[in-house]
């Protein structure tokens, strides 16, 4: 470890650690959006000769690539410039969103170059002397609700943690970190998992399996197989949704280090060997000692931040997680009740007139729709965007008997209007093209205004899309801010009119 190569020598990147001479290593990385750069970044750091290729030139790509180019690496923007494969590869790191097929990759893995993920290069350089612990999360939806209230709970318990992966921070950088983590809250996409191979977590949680993605997988046994890569090589604890068949079967066909746990979460009453309700407290019978015969409490539903079932069931899974790690029933109670979730969330954005109006642009699929709309009763769903493939008859199905109404708008709407016609054929519907949306400067006044016209006292209107955004806004964020604008306008001229306005 640490040897200084032969001068000239080609390295076995597989073979290398944090600790060890990078030098002579050629390494390709594949997009230089945030992981990209941090994976190029720590590579360059450790000696490896890097070169960095995207086709695009946006945000604070150029500057990064300035800047990583005077301390040495290769950095090429642009159109084209991905298109072949460098001669004299050792490593190709890439990006999560790149597709296995993508020509840059695809000549990797003819000439038989390996394919890492920004996660695998992390797990190969923590610190072997401090390798914090991973507690790692995937699932359809929730991910980065429960790696947050996660993280919370380590920090109530004293711990240094971070909440790292796909939820924001690379987990290179947080590997890298010279300060050093006492455990690592990691939130790990399908995408970042199909190029993970090594990852050993010491526990980890597939909340659920839904419908998403479809427009780059093949089908639903790839995007599967790829979520059930987090239990590979588990340490400790397997947590699975008692809910979701799905999650228990890929526990029990993982490869785990012998003694793991298989610990279930339900917001029913908890079996033995798992985290439930019991009432309105969340207990633990899975990490107590008279587990048989008691459970411990945790902390109440009133002490979330929102009593939404999805809500709740990712807080059951943030617990059993942190329980497996050690950490005590007190810190997960002041964990969670610290724990505020970020915008866009299930965020309530006014009460007008007696209709309360709530941001959940977030739900981004049909399946984290479906879990926001089974908080509420009545509602009018506003939903449209980027269906990626997806579905939504299953979810009109559940939702039928909740709906007061629903606005349709975005590039996908036959799809929704499709199954809303099909299976809730007498619920009011109104159907917003791209003209209605597209002539005037604030779309998402025109939806809002349409769902006022569905909606009655008592009832929610609910923003839960079900889609992406990115057919009309640049991200889930934009969207949330415009509906959120929009309703709080529409409460300043209800003011203004002399009408009830803001509750």
């Amino acid at each position: 470890m640490g040897g200084e190569p032969v001068s000239g020598a080609r390295r076995d990147p597989a073979a290398l650690g944090r600790t060890d001479s990078w030098e002579g290593v050629r390494a390709v990385v594949a997009g230089f959006g945030v992981s990209g750069f941090a994976a190029a970044d720590n590579l360059n750091h450790l000696g490896a000769d890097v070169t960095a290729l995207d086709e695009s030139t946006a945000g604070d790509r150029p500057e990064k690539a300035e800047l990583l180019e005077v301390l040495g690496a290769t950095v090429r923007l642009g159109p084209g410039t991905t298109a072949e494969l460098p001669e004299d590869v050792d490593v190709v790191v890439t990006s999560p969103g790149w597709r296995p097929d993508a020509p840059l990759l695809a000549q990797a893995a003819a000439r038989g170059v390996p394919v890492w993920g920004e996660v695998e290069l992390a797990w190969r350089l923590r610190d072997p002397e401090r390798p914090a612990p991973w507690l790692a999360v995937t699932g359809t939806n929730g991910k980065t609700t429960t790696v947050q209230m996660l993280d919370a709970i380590l920090t109530a318990a004293g711990l240094r943690s971070a909440a790292v992966g796909n939820v924001g921070r690379p987990v290179v950088e947080a590997v890298m970190d010279p300060a050093g983590y006492d455990v690592l809250a990691v939130e790990l996409s399908s995408f970042q998992l199909h190029y993970t191979r090594s990852m050993s977590a010491e526990s980890a949680a597939v909340l659920n399996l839904a419908e998403d993605h479809l427009d780059w997988y093949a089908d639903m046994r790839g995007y599967a197989a790829d979520k059930a890569r987090i239990y590979e090589n588990v340490q400790r604890a397997c947590v699975y949704n008692v809910a979701d068949p799905a999650t228990e079967q890929m526990v029990r066909d993982a490869d785990v280090v012998e003694g793991a746990r298989a610990i279930g979460f339900t917001l029913g009453m908890p079996a033995v060997g798992m985290v439930g309700l019991v009432e309105d407290i969340l207990a633990d019978r899975a990490f107590v000692e008279q587990r048989s015969t008691s459970a411990a409490e945790l902390c109440t539903v009133a002490d979330l931040a929102s009593p939404a079932p999805h809500f709740v069931a990712n807080a059951l899974a943030a617990a059993a997680l942190a329980r497996g790690h050690g950490v005590s029933q007190q810190a997960v109670r002041d964990g969670l009740r610290a724990f505020r979730p970020d915008g866009h969330r299930i965020a309530e954005v006014a009460v007008l007139d007696g209709v309360r109006w709530v941001d959940d642009s977030k739900a981004t699929n049909p399946h984290a729709a479906q879990s926001s709309l089974q908080a509420y009763d009545p509602v009018v769903w506003i939903a449209g965007g980027l269906a990626k493939g997806a579905r939504f008859d299953e979810l009109v199905q559940s939702a039928r008997p909740r709906l007061r109404g629903a606005v349709v708008y975005g590039q996908d709407r036959a799809v929704i209007v499709d199954a809303l016609t099909r299976h809730a054929p007498d619920v009011p519907l109104i159907v917003l093209d791209e003209q209605e949306t597209s002539s005037v400067g604030d779309p998402m006044a025109v939806v809002v205004d349409a769902a006022a016209r569905l909606a009655e006292r008592g009832d929610t209107v609910l923003l839960a899309p079900g889609c992406a955004s990115m057919d009309m806004f640049a991200n889930y964020g934009a969207r949330g801010d415009a509906f959120a604008a929009a309703v709080r306008r529409r409460g300043g001229q209800q003011r203004q009119d002399g009408q009830q306005g803001l509750d």
